[in-house]
């Protein structure tokens, strides 16, 4: 009964370390995603000259409906342009002694948001400036800047934090075989006496290193998705607040994988480390057998 508490202890020790990058990791994915107003997140204005119809802003459209970077385009006519400026001033037509509409057709373009989203942009900023109906694109290059910076702050500190906490998984682990290792002192020296080789005597606890970190990775998933779960309702509240849905992302199909598949390689690796330790501790004493 003891060593199951003290397995699921150790198990439940490697989840929680492996955790805490990973949800920092989902953290700067969930960031990226976020969309509560398009101004902030990405989003340019077009303003095209003058000479610019309908028929040419809508060719334009269809051109940037083409492209990978962008997610949706939408116009507003010189029209809507006037009355929307009239309802947010409060002015009547009556008031405003115009005989033709100075206002011009503005394209509002939303980029693919996620990793990248400041290169994006700036190169959509590029190739619309460049377009010869296009009079001015506007977009707000500093929160941009200072976007991509926190993001690529945030990348290194989860990087970092994942190198610190894969050393601990294999500490824990290295540390657990090590017991296992002690407790079964008399049988490995009996195994080497009667000529069992280093590499047969390590197997059975590498094959339980990979184990701890597979299934610690299995605990740091089941643990990722209780709080997604718990979250993902009170920020389907706050998002309706700002008019907008969405959901927290979770792990995908491949980022699944590669967490289970590091956190046995990192179990094996601390298993490795715990017998070789041993198996030298042997050989020292003139108690190992023969490779």
């Amino acid at each position: 009964m003891s060593h199951r508490a003290g397995t699921l202890m150790t198990l439940l020790v490697i989840g929680i370390a492996m955790l805490l990058p990973l949800g920092l990791h989902l953290t700067l994915v969930n960031l990226e995603r976020v969309d509560l107003q398009e101004e902030q997140w990405g989003a340019m204005s077009v303003f095209m000259a003058p000479a610019a119809n309908a028929s040419a802003v809508e060719g334009l459209m269809q051109e940037l409906r083409g492209l990978d970077t962008v997610e949706r385009v939408a116009a507003l006519s010189p029209a809507e342009s006037m009355q929307e400026f009239l309802q947010q001033s409060g002015f009547s037509e009556s008031m405003l002694p115009l005989d033709d509409n100075p206002l011009p057709w503005v394209i509002t373009v939303v980029p693919v948001g996620g990793a990248g989203l400041e290169a994006r942009v700036l190169a959509l900023s590029d190739i619309l400036q460049g377009r010869p109906l296009v009079e001015a694109v506007e977009l707000d290059r500093e929160w941009l800047q200072r976007l991509g910076r926190f993001i690529e702050l945030g990348e290194a500190v989860v990087a970092t934090l994942a190198l610190l906490f894969a050393l601990a998984v294999v500490v824990v682990v290295a540390n657990t075989i090590r017991l296992d290792v002690a407790a079964r002192s008399q049988e490995i020296e009996v195994m080497s006496l009667v000529g069992a080789r280093p590499g047969f005597i390590r197997q059975p606890f590498l094959y339980s290193g990979f184990w701890y970190g597979l299934l610690g990775g299995v605990v740091a998933m089941i643990l990722v998705n209780l709080g997604l779960e718990y979250l993902d309702r009170p920020l389907a509240r706050l998002l309706e607040t700002y008019g907008q849905e969405g959901r927290l992302q979770g792990l995908g199909l491949r980022a699944t994988l590669a967490l289970l598949l590091a956190g046995g390689l990192l179990g094996l690796l601390g298993a490795w480390f715990a017998v070789q330790q041993y198996l030298r501790m042997m050989a020292q004493s003139g108690t190992l057998g023969r490779r």
